[in-house]
């Protein structure tokens, strides 16, 4: 073993033999160990700006842009897709995201069903067009 790992083994040593030993030399009472909730609890009220990763409709719209970002990455990746091609749909998804962010944050970090259908459209429409370019229609 070498002088600097040696040295850092006898400090690492060191430190928890001290550690142990001002633990056993102040006895405190057994306190039990704090339990976390098992759900999460809500330390401040929903509202602008405050996004709730766990609303279902929310998590849909985010699994679509990540799937479609994944498509264009592939697509570019085996050939199908040019980077200018892939850059326009990266931008049109971008545009979706943001909508959803703004229409999120009018409704306390949710999506209305009305709202979740104007972004799934879009969706569907930049989906389409990713479907055509990989494809060469």
């Amino acid at each position: 073993m070498n002088k600097l790992t040696y040295s850092l083994v006898v400090l690492a040593v060191g430190g928890a033999l001290t550690f142990a030993a001002a633990q056993s030399s102040t006895p405190t009472p057994a306190q039990p160990a704090p339990s976390l909730p098992s759900q999460p609890v809500a330390s401040q009220p929903a509202g602008p700006g405050v996004v709730d990763p766990g609303h279902p409709r929310v998590n849909e719209v985010d699994q679509r842009l990540e799937d479609q970002k994944k498509r264009i990455a592939e697509g570019v990746r085996n050939g199908t897709l040019t980077k200018e091609e892939a850059r326009q749909m990266l931008h049109n998804d971008a545009r979706i995201a943001n909508r959803e962010r703004q229409d999120m944050a009018a409704n306390g970090g949710h999506l209305t069903k009305q709202e979740q259908q104007n972004i799934n459209k879009a969706l569907n429409k930049n989906s389409k067009k990713i479907y055509n370019e990989k494809h060469g229609k």
